[in-house]
């Protein structure tokens, strides 16, 4: 029969179909989305057949009724190719199996952070970092803020997050990065301050870093960007994984410097199983460190368990909680001895020692009905109790609640995203004069974004938050008022991105953020050695805003597929909260230091494929940042070890490079990251710390390299062997504090 023939005789069997559907009735399609990575459902993939939408629930189900005859049904999924075909429908009853592919393209990544939902990466209009759970284990972090200072970018001061210059050193007092765990926030009550002992390394999915001002979404905290850690989930098979490892340390580089005769050690062990039960899913973790630190006398024990426990009550409604409980004891101190032969030992008046217990309980519940619209609430119960020596124990209570709504309208191409929050604090510290606070925070806030012929997206939201604090009429002596303070702040963002070709999305922002100051900066009394921490109740609220341009480009170069990112941000803060030493009356003390500018630029490789036959993981980046006071006065000069303007402990340079080579069997991994000289820092610091001075001097910014070797012995048990700090370069990460020599480690992990 020829060609013609036979789409003629197609085209009348079509033709047929659709008159007998006419005719006859109706057909009901069911079926299940699903992914090809990992056979689980996709949640809210949107399905149309013939012009009809729906989207998937929870278990990745949908349901039609549709006329018989024929049907051109498409799916779609951020992140994966669109399923599009053509059935005809004879039957009462159809089920579909549709199975989705990731598209190649690293634009379609998917990220969550930017705008509380599901965003393909390109179409975010601020700068995001991806870090996955394969770069998180083969560095052997014991704590996450090891790993996040392999991001762009960002810089980690003594366990104080940074992005693009953004904060300086505040003593574990305020943060202007906000942490969350699976999109809620996760910090100490009293001082806004992540605890990164309390995060699951054991069950982490990636992490997400979002660059610039996102208070609008998150609130106060958020003012110079926010980490999510977002734990993983349950697949078909249950997944059950431990590890364990044991590092030692060398000899530093100045043979003078070493107390030991035993070499310093620490050792861990992880667990973590995941399991489906019917329609309940749980995952549990078991993690436990013991750090006998190459700082004489420092130490950190500490075991942490952790669960999340998943119930799909139908195919709409679920509901969940996790928790985790984490106790032990440390200690540490504030700065050496002095840079020579007591450059590891800390002087006796300057140690603190802690004994803790922590414990968090997150409920949630989520509906996502057939129209695609998305109501979730989520909470936070997370307890502290510090047990301190010299009158620094502290207990707080955070208690957190969220009811988020999400809105698709597919005949606008628009989503839209509003919510209320509440935030109920209480503390009770020594260390805030041994009397008793408590807070309110309660906003709301509102966002949309709109798609014009799949090229140019708008986004656009606001924010209203309101904070009160209430405490004694007397703190230390000095007069608080009718000891109420309280403050109400809207704030606005707007975005842009727009799609120059399939591989490359040009994109601008601008966001308004703020932060209240904490208990902690406000109300703290205290003292180290001879170092006075006094409190401020005169501090006042921090404004700024954040704003950038930058574009995102794919590529492809043979086997290897990669994004280039490149932006340009400008920030400005007003009535900036830092820590500096006001004198010998109130020594250090948190201080509006007036408005101050941060401007620079970076740019972010990350890319994956084949060079040369080999497997190759690449994630390298640069970043610029000129920080600056907006009027540099005199007395900015006098505090500061620099006479030029700069705001304290920030690098204008930094340099970061993670390569990963090899396959299966063997793998080898090369780290190295540069960061300039600290050109400022407190004046006060070079008169009481002894030696920091002449150690300033000789020591002006540092590169330190790290190797890894991965073998796999079989296939479900793997050893890394891992060795930081190659040339042992020695250098400090603040003032009086110098790091670690060079150390290795041996990590086995097993699966079973």
């Amino acid at each position: 029969m020829r060609p013609h023939s036979l789409k003629l005789w197609k085209c009348l069997l079509v033709g047929i179909c659709a008159l007998a559907g006419d005719l006859f009735g109706q057909t009901r399609i069911t079926g299940v989305v699903t992914s090809s990575v990992n056979e689980e459902p996709l949640i809210a993939a949107t399905i149309e057949i013939n012009s009809k939408g729906t989207y998937s629930d929870l278990q990745g189900r949908f349901a039609f009724l549709c006329d018989t005859g024929v049907a051109y049904i498409v799916v779609r999924y951020l992140g994966y190719e669109t399923f599009a075909d053509t059935i005809v429908l004879q039957v009462d009853s159809l089920n579909l199996s549709i199975n989705l592919h990731p598209l190649a393209n690293p634009l379609a990544e998917v990220t969550v952070s930017t705008g509380r939902y599901e965003q393909v990466l390109g179409e975010t209009t601020v700068s995001v970092e991806t870090l996955d759970a394969a770069l998180i284990e083969q560095s052997n972090t014991t704590s996450i803020d090891d790993v996040l200072d392999k991001v762009p970018g960002m810089a980690i001061i003594d366990g104080q997050a940074n992005i693009r210059g953004g904060s300086g050193f505040s003593y574990g007092a305020g943060s202007r990065v906000l942490m969350l765990v699976d999109d809620v926030p996760a910090y100490q009550a009293d001082s806004g301050f992540p605890n990164w002992d309390d995060y699951p390394i054991e069950n982490i999915a990636s992490l997400e870093v979002v660059k610039g001002a996102s208070s609008v979404l998150y609130g106060s905290a958020a003012l110079n960007g926010t980490i999510n850690l977002r734990t993983a989930y349950v697949v078909e098979k249950p997944k059950t994984k431990v590890f364990t490892f044991y590092r030692s340390y060398f000899r530093p580089r100045d043979k003078i410097k070493k107390w030991w005769d035993d070499a310093p050690f620490e050792y861990g062990v992880g667990l973590s199983d995941a399991r489906r039960l019917g329609k309940v899913d749980i995952v549990n973790g078991f993690y436990y460190l013991d750090r006998q630190s190459f700082q004489r006398d420092n130490y950190n024990q500490y075991g942490r368990i952790y669960t999340k426990v998943r119930y799909k009550i139908n195919q709409q409604v679920e509901v969940g909680v996790g928790g985790m409980v984490n106790t032990g004891k440390n200690q540490s101190f504030f700065f050496w001895k002095n840079a020579q032969e007591g450059a590891y030992q800390g002087e006796p008046s300057n140690f603190s020692k802690t004994n803790y217990l922590r414990f968090s309980i997150d409920p949630y519940l989520k509906i996502i009905n057939p129209r695609g619209d998305r109501h979730e609430v989520k909470g936070r119960i997370f307890s502290v109790r510090n047990r301190s020596i010299a009158d620094r124990s502290n207990n707080s209570q955070l208690y957190y609640g969220e009811y988020q709504y999400l809105r698709p309208l597919p005949s606008l191409d628009a989503t839209i995203t509003t919510g209320i929050v509440g935030i109920h604090t209480g503390v009770n510290a020594d260390l805030y004069g041994d009397t008793s606070f408590m807070s309110n925070n309660l906003a709301a806030f509102f966002q949309v974004e709109k798609r014009f012929l799949d090229k140019l997206t708008l986004q656009g939201g606001v924010r209203y938050e309101r904070n009160t604090v209430a405490g004694p009429r007397l703190v230390n002596g000095m007069r608080n008022g009718d000891g109420t303070s309280s403050e109400a702040r809207p704030v606005l963002r707007f975005g842009a991105t727009y799609k120059l070709s399939e591989y490359s999305y040009l994109r601008a922002s601008w966001g308004e953020g703020y932060r209240f100051p904490t208990i902690a900066e406000k109300y703290i009394s205290t003292t180290f050695g001879s170092t006075l921490i006094s409190p401020n109740l005169d501090l006042q609220s921090e404004t700024g805003w954040s704003s950038e341009i930058g574009i995102r480009q794919g590529f492809k170069i043979s086997k290897f597929t990669g994004l280039l990112d490149v932006a340009a941000y400008w920030s400005e803060y007003f009535d900036m909260m830092e820590f500096i030493f006001t004198g010998l009356i109130e020594g250090f003390q948190s201080q509006n230091v007036g408005d101050t500018r941060i401007r620079g630029f970076d740019i972010s490789l990350n890319g994956s494929g084949h060079i040369i036959q080999m497997p190759v993981v690449l994630l390298a980046g640069y970043t610029y940042i000129d920080p600056t006071f907006q009027n540099f006065t005199k007395n900015d000069s006098l505090s500061s070890t620099s006479s030029q303007n700069i705001l304290k402990y920030r690098s204008r340079h930094l340099w970061k490079l993670d390569a990963q080579f090899g396959g299966n069997k063997l793998q080898m991994g090369l780290s190295v990251q540069h960061t300039s000289n600290v050109e400022a820092i407190d004046a006060i610091f070079e008169l009481f710390i002894p030696g920091l001075q002449k150690f300033r001097q000789q020591h002006r910014g540092n590169t330190t390299t790290d190797v890894r070797l991965i073998y796999g012995i079989t296939e479900k048990l793997k050893a890394t062997l891992l060795m930081r700090n190659v040339l042992n370069e020695e250098y400090s990460v603040r003032p009086g504090i110098l790091a670690a020599p060079r150390n290795l480690s041996l990590r086995l992990d097993c699966s079973l």
